[in-house]
């Protein structure tokens, strides 16, 4: 028997975000972090103007991790396509992200700096974050 023709790319359901993140949810690396409030899906470009964000303002001092990846492929039909024909080509890869999630971490820079930095990474995220301390930090 023939076998069907199979793509490059998974397909891959849209699933559900319900609920609160079960794991990711403490500071692993760095003493300062940024935690999702909401459940969103966020673009690899969304993750990519943060860590601009975040670098810039630490003037590239300290370490930064990204807990976050973005391997769920999103497809969309052209515009004023009929339906129906299959399923639309690959448009970008986004990361399902659900409330208490830590997103970004940072290491290495004062307290007063990484605030600033990891808020002006929070900004480029279509989510609400909090922004959270290790539990034995000390200035």
């Amino acid at each position: 028997m023939l076998q069907p023709k199979r793509s490059k790319y998974r397909r891959v359901q849209k699933g559900k975000m319900k609920g609160n993140a079960q794991r990711g949810t403490e500071l692993a690396f760095g003493s300062f972090g940024i935690k999702a409030l909401e459940q969103s899906w966020i673009t690899g470009r969304q993750i990519e103007a943060a860590r601009q964000a975040v670098t810039r303002h630490m003037k590239r001092e300290g370490q930064l991790w990204i807990r976050v990846f973005p391997d769920k492929p999103i497809t969309k039909k052209p515009a004023e396509v009929r339906m129906g024909k299959g399923k639309g080509a690959p448009e970008g890869f986004v990361v399902p992200v659900t409330p208490g999630r830590i997103l970004l971490e940072a290491e290495g820079v004062p307290y007063i700096v990484a605030k600033e930095a990891l808020r002006l990474g929070a900004q480029k995220l279509p989510i609400a974050t909090k922004f959270v301390v290790r539990r034995d930090y000390v200035e």
